[in-house]
């Protein structure tokens, strides 16, 4: 059984089952495949729950509206008080206070449930803060805690650190989610983020903690330092242990879209062992490498999948670290480009999409120079 924290008077699985990234059935000409593939998914959650993971974390826009009706279905089979179920308002999307209650109403439909355990005011920012600051978010959560709808209330966070100075001291948070990971530690100064929560008093929530699956798939030279130190320990494993090292860590979300990834975290996080300082310095070691491989810092989030073109951008971005990663070659990646339906090319430079990347990706500039030079 996995491994679990204690938080107020409940006990928190360290690890999460993030339904972001959940298995899918078809590709879509959208980014953000809806067709969840229920069956494969069930699958994951059943697992999941069996061996005493208990969080599930999903958001009102996670494949493309489909994500919190599926995890409702999916846990309704098993007791209500034996798993947390988190989702997040969508402040962007609010064009009037009003706005709030509808989305909020829409998400108690959509999971089936009468209440959300942890409840956030999703990937906030300078911008997105003023918002709910304007519409009086919190005190709208508030009210909603007071009828038993809501039982605690928090932030997810893409912005910059005084950004967060000013979050942290405008309420009280139960608790925070934050990109945390090794490559992120320095990256995004997620060093930090963390230490400003736990000064704070505030739990974190780590979301990326393999920033969507790159730090599975490392560079050559770094995975032979790590396979030196640990053999049996998948590549994966490592960026799990590494957040679940810091003590303030209340659970690790993971966007797991196999029952072998699963299987991986759960073992990672079972009878979990912290990191030695050796292994601190390897993560540290394999983060200098993949930055010197000039990677674009896409997580593959899909945040950016409104484009009004339809460009397939995380595809794209993928498909170039790929090569940079030494993954393929480059020849192969021109091949692999070049069968993407829509390309590069087609960007008008709209920059819609860079409105809602939370990684700050300059998606255009991308689309217009650096991915057109680089593929030819």
């Amino acid at each position: 059984m996995v491994d679990r924290v204690k938080y107020k008077e409940h006990q928190v699985s360290r690890l999460g089952l993030g339904n972001m990234r959940l298995p899918c059935k078809t590709i879509l000409k959208r980014e953000a495949n809806p067709l969840i593939d229920y069956d494969k998914a069930q699958e994951i959650v059943d697992l999941a729950y069996a061996n005493g993971v208990n969080y599930y974390d999903t958001a009102y826009m996670y494949h493309a509206g489909k994500s919190e009706k599926f995890i409702g279905q999916a846990l309704r089979k098993y007791p209500r008080d034996t798993y947390f179920l988190a989702d997040k308002l969508p402040i962007w999307l609010c064009k009037k206070p009003a706005d709030m209650e509808k989305i909020f109403q829409k998400q108690l439909d959509r999971t089936g449930i009468d209440c959300f355990d942890f409840y956030l005011l999703h990937s906030l920012d300078g911008k997105n803060f003023k918002k709910c600051e304007e519409y009086g978010a919190y005190d709208f959560l508030l009210k909603k805690r007071e009828a038993g709808l809501i039982k605690n209330i928090g932030f997810s966070f893409h912005g910059t650190i005084q950004d967060l100075k000013e979050i942290i001291a405008a309420h009280h948070w139960d608790f925070a989610q934050i990109q945390m990971n090794y490559l992120d530690w320095k990256n995004q100064d997620a060093e930090t983020q963390y230490q400003l929560l736990t000064d704070a008093g505030i739990p974190v929530i780590v979301m990326e903690p393999v920033r969507g699956g790159k730090l599975a798939d490392v560079p050559d030279e770094a995975e032979k330092i790590m396979k030196q130190h640990s053999p049996d320990a998948s590549i994966a494993s490592w960026a799990i242990r590494f957040v679940a090292s810091y003590p303030n860590v209340l659970t690790i979300l993971s966007g797991m879209n196999s029952t072998e990834q699963m299987k991986d975290n759960l073992n990672s996080l079972t009878n979990f062992v912290p990191f030695t300082e050796t292994e601190y310095k390897i993560c540290e070691n394999t983060a200098a490498i993949i930055n010197n491989k000039d990677i674009i810092p896409c997580t593959g989030c899909d945040y950016c999948a409104d484009c009004p073109q339809g460009v397939k951008i995380s595809t794209i971005f993928a498909t170039y670290n790929k090569v940079k990663n030494e993954e393929i070659t480059k020849e192969e990646g021109i091949e692999t480009y070049n069968k993407i339906d829509v390309r590069a090319d087609s960007c008008i430079n709209c920059k819609k999409c860079q409105n809602h990347c939370p990684q700050g990706i300059e998606i255009a500039g991308w689309m217009n120079d650096g991915i057109p030079n680089f593929f030819g």
